[in-house]
């Protein structure tokens, strides 16, 4: 009798065994596929400015796992310096900017938002809001602060609703920084 149980429980498990199984990781919830392993320290890289490189334009967009900053520039991409702080300082005078959220990240490019006679090639105002950025709507995103620009460099600040992780890229003619919408 026994050995009529082994192939009997054998044919179970190969026809009945899979409805058993767990869903496939496609069929999962879209939570698993926003894991992130940026961390929310300090990002930086490029050369120390980059003179040929305008900033022209700030945009962000919304994603499933993630907001996104984009800093649009008129050659390529150039260093960056990306971190969360207690509180904004303008980049030239030292006072502190309002930047409404629960975190804020200052965003330093290293390329200026003039060009060589002076003229803004960036309509942003010290202390404001960026020119045409809207955040109604986005999970991560609350604020949006123009730094300033200054010896070559260029500063946003950007309020976050915690302190999350971050990552920063370079993908062209732009400077790209991703917060996740969780840890």
């Amino acid at each position: 009798m026994n050995r009529l149980l082994v192939p009997v429980a054998l044919v179970f498990a190969l026809v009945i065994g899979p409805a058993a199984v767990p869903v496939h990781a496609a069929d999962a919830p879209a939570e698993s596929s926003c894991a992130v392993t940026w961390g929310s320290l300090a990002k930086s890289a490029g050369p120390s400015t980059s003179p040929s490189s305008r900033i022209r334009n700030v945009r962000t967009g919304r994603h499933d796992c993630y907001d996104r900053f984009v800093v649009d520039l008129a050659g390529p991409a150039s260093g960056y310096n990306v971190h969360y702080v207690r509180r904004l300082h303008q980049i030239a005078s030292g006072q502190v900017i309002s930047v409404p959220g629960g975190a804020r990240l200052e965003i330093i490019i290293r390329a200026p938002a003039v060009n060589l006679q002076g003229h803004a090639t960036y309509p942003g105002t010290v202390g404001h809001a960026l020119p045409g950025v809207n955040l109604a709507g986005y999970q991560t995103f609350r604020s949006t602060r123009y730094g300033g620009t200054f010896e070559g460099l260029t500063q946003f600040g950007l309020g976050v609703r915690a302190r999350l992780p971050f990552r920063v890229l370079t993908v062209g003619n732009h400077v790209v920084v991703d917060v996740a919408h969780h840890w």
